[in-house]
C-alpha cells in the first residue's frame, strides 16, 4: 500500500496518514512482562482481527478501557501462564486503542519488526493481533469502535506495507468462533474501507 500523493502544480507531493493515538502500556499502568519479550526485525505480513468475547458494555469511557486492558493482561499471564498480554493491541467498545504488549507500539512506530505475541498459534510472528472488546456473534461493533479499528488497520497497513488484503479473522488460522460471526462478516467491508485509505 502506499501514502497518499497529490499534485500540487506541477509538484507530486506524498502526505503521510495521521498519526495514530493509541494508549501504551505505561499509560494504562500495565504490569512488566514476566520475562524479556522477543522482538523480531522484519515486517508482519497480516493484520489478525480478534474479539474479547466479553460483555457489550455502554461504558465507552477511558478509565473503563484501561480496566479491560488490565484484566486482558491479568488473565492471560495469570490464567494462561504468558508473560504478558498476547495481543499486539486492544480496540475497547468506545474506541480507545491500546498497546496489549510491551513494545507493540514502538515496533508498529519503527515499522520493521514485530514483538512476538500469544494471540495465534503459527502467526504470532508474523501477523499483528488486535482485541476487540465485546462479543460479536450477533451483533456489530458500535460506530466508535468500528471507526478505530478501521484506522488502526489503516495505520498498520501503511507502516508495515501490509495490503488491506491480508486483514483476516482469527478463525482463518486456527479453530475458533473468534471474531464471532457478527464481525467476521464484516471483514470484506473492513478490507475495503481500509483500501479507500489509500485512493
Amino acid at each position: 500500500m502506499r501514502r497518499r500523493t497529490f499534485l500540487l502544480g506541477s509538484v507530486a507531493v506524498v502526505v503521510p496518514p495521521a498519526e495514530l493515538s493509541v494508549r501504551t502500556c505505561q499509560d494504562w499502568q500495565a504490569r512488566p512482562p514476566a520475562q524479556e519479550l522477543v522482538t523480531v526485525h522484519r515486517r508482519p505480513s497480516r493484520i489478525l482481527v480478534h474479539h474479547t468475547a466479553t460483555e457489550n458494555v455502554e461504558d465507552y469511557s477511558i478509565g473503563h478501557a484501561y480496566d479491560l486492558a488490565r484484566w486482558i493482561q491479568d488473565l492471560h499471564m495469570d490464567r494462561n501462564g504468558w508473560v504478558d498480554s498476547g495481543q499486539h493491541f486492544t480496540n475497547s467498545r468506545g474506541g480507545v486503542l491500546m498497546e496489549g504488549r510491551h513494545g507493540s507500539f514502538e515496533a508498529l512506530r519503527a515499522g520493521d519488526q514485530i514483538v512476538v505475541g500469544a494471540h495465534c498459534p503459527g502467526q504470532n510472528d508474523v501477523a499483528i493481533g488486535i482485541e476487540n472488546e465485546g462479543l460479536y456473534v450477533a451483533v456489530e461493533p458500535p460506530q466508535q469502535q468500528w471507526d478505530s479499528l478501521v484506522a488502526f488497520c489503516a495505520h498498520a497497513c501503511d507502516r508495515y506495507n501490509i495490503p488491506a488484503s491480508e486483514i483476516f479473522g482469527h478463525r482463518d488460522f486456527t479453530v475458533t468462533q473468534c471474531p464471532g460471526d457478527a464481525l467476521y462478516a464484516l471483514l470484506p467491508r473492513l478490507r475495503s474501507e481500509v483500501a479507500g485509505q489509500f485512493r
